[in-house]
Protein backbone atom coordinates (compact mmCIF):
# COMPACT_ATOMS: atom_id res chain seq x y z
CA UNK A 1 0.00 0.00 0.00
CA UNK A 2 1.32 3.39 -0.97
CA UNK A 3 1.90 5.96 1.79
CA UNK A 4 -0.52 8.89 1.78
CA UNK A 5 0.77 12.44 1.51
CA UNK A 6 -0.12 12.98 5.19
CA UNK A 7 1.90 9.90 6.17
CA UNK A 8 4.85 11.15 4.11
CA UNK A 9 4.68 14.56 5.80
CA UNK A 10 4.45 12.99 9.26
CA UNK A 11 7.43 10.73 8.55
CA UNK A 12 9.49 13.64 7.26
CA UNK A 13 8.58 15.76 10.28
CA UNK A 14 9.59 12.94 12.66
CA UNK A 15 12.87 12.41 10.82
CA UNK A 16 13.65 16.14 10.77
CA UNK A 17 13.07 16.32 14.55
CA UNK A 18 14.81 13.10 15.58
CA UNK A 19 17.57 12.21 13.15
CA UNK A 20 20.82 13.69 11.85
CA UNK A 21 22.77 12.81 8.74
CA UNK A 22 26.49 12.29 8.34
CA UNK A 23 28.08 12.13 4.92
CA UNK A 24 31.53 10.70 4.47
CA UNK A 25 33.74 9.86 1.53
CA UNK A 26 35.55 6.62 0.83
CA UNK A 27 38.02 5.61 -1.86
CA UNK A 28 36.51 4.24 -5.07
CA UNK A 29 35.60 0.61 -4.67
CA UNK A 30 35.25 0.77 -0.89
CA UNK A 31 31.56 1.71 -1.04
CA UNK A 32 30.75 -1.62 -2.70
CA UNK A 33 32.86 -3.49 -0.12
CA UNK A 34 30.97 -1.77 2.69
CA UNK A 35 27.65 -2.70 1.08
CA UNK A 36 28.75 -6.33 0.62
CA UNK A 37 29.80 -6.52 4.26
CA UNK A 38 26.42 -5.22 5.42
CA UNK A 39 24.53 -7.65 3.17
CA UNK A 40 26.68 -10.54 4.42
CA UNK A 41 25.62 -9.62 7.96
CA UNK A 42 21.96 -9.34 6.95
CA UNK A 43 21.71 -5.62 7.67
CA UNK A 44 21.61 -2.28 5.91
CA UNK A 45 24.72 -0.15 5.58
CA UNK A 46 23.11 2.37 7.94
CA UNK A 47 22.41 -0.29 10.58
CA UNK A 48 25.91 -1.70 10.26
CA UNK A 49 27.55 1.72 10.62
CA UNK A 50 25.37 2.55 13.63
CA UNK A 51 26.21 -0.79 15.28
CA UNK A 52 29.94 -0.39 14.70
CA UNK A 53 29.91 3.24 15.83
CA UNK A 54 28.01 2.33 19.02
CA UNK A 55 30.54 -0.43 19.71
CA UNK A 56 33.45 2.01 19.31
CA UNK A 57 31.77 4.65 21.50
CA UNK A 58 31.29 2.06 24.27
CA UNK A 59 34.91 0.93 23.92
CA UNK A 60 36.14 4.51 24.31
CA UNK A 61 33.80 5.17 27.26
CA UNK A 62 35.02 2.04 29.05
CA UNK A 63 38.64 2.93 28.34
CA UNK A 64 38.27 6.26 30.12
CA UNK A 65 36.62 4.92 33.29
Amino acid sequence: MKASEAQKRASKKWEDNNMESIRFRVPKGKKELINECAVANGESVNSMLNRLTDKEIERIKNKHK
